[in-house]
Order: structure tokens, then sequence, then C-alpha cells
């Protein structure tokens, strides 16, 4: 079964705006109903007007509103639900009264036998035009299920049976005028609100959409592009290239987008100011998944980006690891003020708490261990279980002990040569304990925050890490990627998560070929126009390499060979003179001299070399 496509439902929306109300609710309703001519019956006027257009024209199920396409004469689009015993009732039983036999104070109703030429009267004249009769059928039938084969045609000789509707009605009411896309008609699934929404406008008592996540990002001459845009996937996103090229300039756009709020310093136009105009454009989609596009230019009198209520984001929970090993957090939950809810931690803040926004980690960390409930601490362990460096085991929490000149206790670490104080772990160790606990942390304040206000907690959050390798051994690097995807399931089985990682580790580029996902993971690239001095982003189709040396010297590290450059030198010149027709000796044997100092001895470009520097002379 097949159902008619949102493409098609909206653009019958809009031919139906000069179409009269009462041809569009109160005459359908009596015609579905078949009230009959000259012989009046007990008809619910308000009642069944009402239950067709719950039918009809409830279109947002959060809503008690009615969605109506005609035009009115305040040009309201969505009506209360009490519309159809008020507003509507002073139409049928005034405007229209000529076109009814009914006694005002009874339930008796019917038409009068010249109706049609007394509605025509009033809904055919002035800026009330005929009703485009495949629209209004689309408009009415857009729920109903088709066969496979239907056309436009079935769905009009379908309206015309259900409403019962007289070849005279047809001619006096209707026209067969009629303008839709050059898209399919029909579609798979029934036609939803999130489909309709970001082409209308929210009813009156629609909720602000929440949970968002981004969508697009496009910069216009702001940081080092003339031109860039990150059209962004709803799970993995991985951003790559040299350094100062933007990698983190990328994803603090991405955290002020989200947020309205930076971390650091703001983000400035790439040209004198007023000499190019530039913006920032964002979508974010919220839960609804309808991402709506913003666009915010840089007001020169203040020196700042100049938002607006139309730009506003949509909360949702993020926590964004920054290279220099500070934390940002983003949490809706917690106050409806964004000096409240965007919190900056530095690594010192983070581990000892030195804000009234976070115990830090060492109190929490000892806290949830000693608590009785196994919530969140349970969860921390598996955490830090699945991001673990592969050559030294599990990262396992021991005991809290105590050290000298700290009245605190410390949590600890059990290494496979002893147990050690947190504090004494190494950089890449610190750093992957603090992704970990922020993680956590920011999901049990969000829970909780979320339960002290009676709502449910976000199911979909932005995790946001720069330069993922950081401090990172190479084994490591090449498991962190997996690990951190898989951390979303240890918060919550119902979560989706968006990751927006950036990356120059081949290892980490190695480790993404077992999870990345073409329809719901992206790569972008950072490159160099040498003539333009100018950044370029471009998305990248993604490529399994294998090997690390092919990853290095693939088209998103760009190196010549995977060695040294003074090996890739010698090499370089080593083939230049057996490309020659006729190299010196000497000149064979100081490239071999090169070669010998450069090149490891089990080097692949010895085998090919060796033959041509004895017939030059070289002793080998």
């Amino acid at each position: 079964m097949i159902y008619l496509s949102a493409e098609y439902v909206l653009a019958a929306i809009g031919q139906l705006s000069s179409v009269h109300p009462f041809l569009g609710i109160t005459f359908l309703t009596c015609k579905k109903e078949q009230l009959p001519i000259e012989t009046p019956i007990d008809f619910l006027m308000d009642k069944n007007t009402k239950t067709f257009m719950t039918s009809v024209h409830k279109i947002c199920p959060s809503s008690d509103y009615y969605f109506q396409p005609y035009q009115t004469v305040r040009n309201k689009q969505w009506l209360s639900s009490k519309y159809p015993s008020s507003g509507l009732q002073a139409i049928n039983t005034q405007t229209f009264s000529s076109a009814f036999i009914h006694d005002r104070n009874g339930k008796k109703w019917c038409w009068t036998v010249d109706y049609i030429e007394k509605i025509s009267e009033i809904a055919i004249s002035g800026k009330w035009r005929k009703i485009p009769i495949s629209s209004m059928a689309i408009w009415v039938l857009k729920n109903s299920k088709w066969k496979d084969t239907a056309t436009i045609e079935d769905v009009v000789k379908r309206f015309i049976q259900d409403y019962h509707i007289t070849f005279n009605e047809l001619d006096a009411f209707f026209t067969d005028e009629a303008n839709f896309p050059s898209t399919p008609a029909f579609q798979n699934e029934c036609i939803s609100w999130n489909q309709l929404s970001n082409s209308l406008s929210a009813p009156p008592d629609a909720q602000p959409d929440k949970e968002g996540t981004l969508s697009k990002l496009e910069l216009v001459n702001v940081g080092p592009c003339d031109y860039a845009e990150l059209q962004l996937s709803p799970r993995l996103n991985i951003i790559t290239g040299d350094n100062g090229l933007g990698k983190t300039f990328l994803m603090d756009c991405a955290w002020w987008a989200l947020t309205n709020t930076w971390t650091g310093n703001h983000a400035r136009p790439k040209y004198a100011e007023g000499s190019k105009k530039a913006s920032i454009s964002y979508s974010i989609a919220g839960k609804s998944k309808i991402a709506q596009d913003k666009k915010v230019l840089y007001d020169n009198k203040i020196f700042d980006w100049k938002r607006s209520a139309d730009t506003a984001t949509i909360p949702g929970l993020i926590v964004y690891a920054l290279v220099d090993g500070s934390y940002a957090v983003w949490d809706p939950s917690k106050s409806s003020s964004s000096d409240d809810t965007a919190c900056v931690f530095s690594k010192k803040q983070i581990w000892d708490g030195e804000s009234s926004s976070i115990e830090g980690l060492i109190r929490d960390w000892v806290k949830w261990q000693n608590s009785p409930e196994k919530y969140p601490f349970e969860v921390f362990v598996k955490v830090l279980s699945e991001m673990s460096p592969p050559d030294m085991g599990k990262l396992l929490p021991g005991e809290p002990i105590r050290i000298p000149n700290d009245s605190r206790e410390i949590p600890t670490i059990q290494y496979p040569y002893g147990v050690v104080p947190i504090t004494n772990s190494s950089a890449g160790v610190g750093r992957i304990i603090t992704l970990a606990y922020l993680m956590v942390w920011a999901w049990n304040e969000h829970k909780e925050n979320c339960r002290l206000k009676g709502i449910s907690p976000d199911s979909r959050i932005v995790i946001m890490v720069d330069e993922l390798e950081a401090h990172l051994h190479p084994k490591w690097q090449r498991t962190i990627l997996p690990a951190l995807i898989e951390v979303q399931k240890y918060l919550s089985d119902q979560l989706e998560v968006q990751f927006m990682i950036a990356t120059h580790s081949p290892l980490v580029m190695a480790s993404a070929e077992a999870i990345f996902k073409n329809e719901s993971d992206k790569l972008f690239q950072l490159k160099l126009d040498i003539d333009t001095a100018n950044a370029i982003l471009t998305e990248e189709n993604f490529i399994k390499y294998g090997q690390i040396n092919s990853w290095l010297t693939s088209p998103i590290f760009n190196l010549g060979q995977a060695r040294s450059t003074v090996a890739e030198t010698a090499i370089r010149r080593a083939k230049e003179l057996q490309l020659d027709d006729s190299p010196s000796n000497e000149a064979v044997k100081i490239a071999h001299e090169e070669l010998l100092q450069n090149l490891s001895q089990n080097d692949p470009f010895w085998p090919r070399w060796i033959y041509f520097a004895e017939q030059h002379g070289v002793v080998i």
C-alpha cells in the first residue's frame, strides 16, 4: 500500500488558500453525513463538524489546535478546539443561514432546495474562488491508504464518492485547475507532522523543540575560509586536515551554533570589518528531526554575532572535549539561563571541583565508589573499561587511598604493576579518565535535573572531541574511536549520540574502517589551496586503505611516502638517477651513501636500487 506524498499535500494546502472555510468544513461535513434537501432531520451540526475537523484538520498530534488551509477574515491558519461550536457555528447559522432549513433552538437541519445558489452567492465571490477538486481530495484524504497503482484521478474519484458530490455541486463549487510538483505523488508511509512542520507555521500551543543535533554548518568569510559548509550526519562526523587550517575553529563554531556561547575567543571575520560580509549559517534538528536553517551576520557596530529569537538554539545535552584539556558542557535541564546552562571547565576544575557547578572527578569518583547504589559508578567502570588502552589491560578502579599533603581520598587505578593514584597517571590515561568521567557526570547530572523538574531525560545528545588522539600511544589510537562509539550503550539503551571528532591521526582513521557506515557517518577534510591561500573544506568518500602506510599516503594525509622526510628525499634523488640516460658513477655513489644513511636495511627500495648501483661501480 502507498500514501499521498508530503510534497503533494503541501502543494494542495497552498492551492486551497482562496477557498471559503464554509465549503471546506461545513459543506463537506454535511455531504459526508448525507444531509437531506427540504426534509429536516436530527443533525448535531457542532458535533459532526468537530468530528470532521478532528479527522481532517488535526495534523499536529501534540496540539489541540486545528489547521485549516482556507482564507479567513483574519487569515488564521490555526483554530482553537472551540471553533466548531463558536466561530463556525456563527458562519453556519448566520452567514449561510439561507442555505439551510433550521430551527435556531432546535436540532433539525436540512438543505434548502436552492442551497447551491445560496452558497455560491457568498462562497464563490469576491476573494473566494472555486475549489481545486484534486487539491481538496488530496487534503481530505491525505491519511488514506492506496493501491500501488493508484493515481491522483483515483483520489478524486474516491473523494467524490465518499462525500456524495453531485454533478450540480461539481459544476458550481469545483474546478479542475491544479498545479503540482514534478515529484512522486505517493510515498511508502503515511505523512506525519514532522514532514509538514518545516513548511507550515507552528500551532500556538506548540512546545519548543528540544534535543538538538547539528545538521549543517556554513561559514562565509569567517576564520581561515572564504566559504565552508558541513552537511553533518546524525551519528559520526570526522574532520581531518593539516595544522592551522581550522579543525578546532570548526568545532568551536559548531558548539556556538548549538549553544549560542563560545568556549573561548569569538570567531572573527576573515576580512577587515565591513569589506566583506561575514555570516554563520546552521541547521539544528530537534527531537522532531526536522532541521530549520538559521543565518547570523557579523555586526560590525558591536563587533559580535547578532542572534535573534529566530536564530535561537534547540536545547540538548552537549559534551565538548577541547584540545587544551578543558571541557565544555551544555545542559538545558539545569536552567533557562545560558549562563547557567553552559559550563566551561579547566582540567584543574574538573579534577578538583573548583567550581560551584561540579564536585570534581576526585570527589565524585570516591563518592560514587563508596555509595551503596551501583549507579553511576557501575556505568563509569564500564565506560573506563571500554576506553582502556589495549597494552595495559582494563582501567579498573582500585580502592581510594590517602597521599601526603592532601586531605582527600584519592581514586586509584589498578595497573599490571600495581595500584597508582590517578593524580600520578600519565597524560594519556588522565585525558581518557577525564573524558569518561565528564560523559558519565554530564549524563548523570542531566538525569537528576530532569527528575527534579519532573521531565524525561533527553534521548539525543552531542559529543565533540578535538584531537581524539592527543597524548595516546599508537596502540591506543587504534582503539579509542570504536570504544567511544560504544560508550553510548552504557549511558542509555535508547540514547542517540551525534559524534563530532577532529583528528590528524592515520591510526584513528584506520580504526574507523570497522565502524564507519556510509548511511549515517561522514568524513570531512580541510586543505590549503596554494593558489588562493585559502582553506578549503570538502566532504570525502570514506575509503578503506587498510595498512597505516596506505593511510599516510592517501589523499587524507597526502604524504609522498610513509618514511622520514630525509629518506623520502634520498629515494627521490635515487629515482631521478635511475631515470637519467647516463648518470655518473660518482653521483650514484653519493646517492648510495645517502640511502645507506637514511634507509633501514629491510627497506623495500633496496632490491630495485642495488642492481643499478652495482652497474655504476658501487661495491655492495
